[in-house]
């Protein structure tokens, strides 16, 4: 024999249930949007540092990719004209006159950009056996500032030594 289902067992939820899942979703919601907002930094983050380092890799391989006596010129927006040469005058984005340091600066997309090349040896560009190129890209986060520096060396092709 089988005993039947009584109509009590079937009961829903009681009233103290429902307050104690409503007091809880509004905390579960409440963290899930915590959560959403921290990987919205993250996220942000790691695109600002993707974006500097890209930036300064393209201003390295932009130096030695250029011919010997070109690389001291500069094309900012990748159109074949060059937009600024670089000197050693102290002047637009130089830091220092005068120290044999090229330097120079550009501003992207909330990227501080700054790049020099510095000649084995003072004087002419074309008596350096090789140069050596750095850039740095600087960027704000919450924390501060944050810096990539990346260095290359560059052999002139045509030096014979003296």
């Amino acid at each position: 024999m089988t005993k039947r289902p009584s109509t009590n067992d079937c009961a829903g939820s009681s009233f103290t249930e429902v307050l104690v899942a409503m007091a809880i979703l509004p905390l579960v919601l409440m963290g899930a949007i915590g959560a959403f907002h921290v990987a919205d930094k993250i996220i942000t983050l790691g695109t600002m540092s993707s974006r500097a380092l890209a930036m300064a890799q393209a201003r390295i391989e932009a130096k030695r990719s250029v011919r010997w006596e070109r690389i001291l010129m500069d094309d900012l927006n990748h159109d074949g004209m060059f937009e600024s040469v670089m000197h050693d005058d102290g002047q637009n984005g130089d830091l220092v006159g005068g120290d044999g340091v090229y330097s120079a600066t550009a501003e992207k997309e909330g990227v501080s950009l700054m790049w020099t090349v510095t000649p084995s040896r003072t004087g002419r560009l074309s008596g350096a056996g090789y140069v050596v190129i750095e850039s740095r890209a600087i960027y704000e986060t919450n924390q501060g500032h944050r810096e990539i520096k990346l260095i290359a060396i560059r052999a002139n092709p045509v030096y014979v030594g003296e």
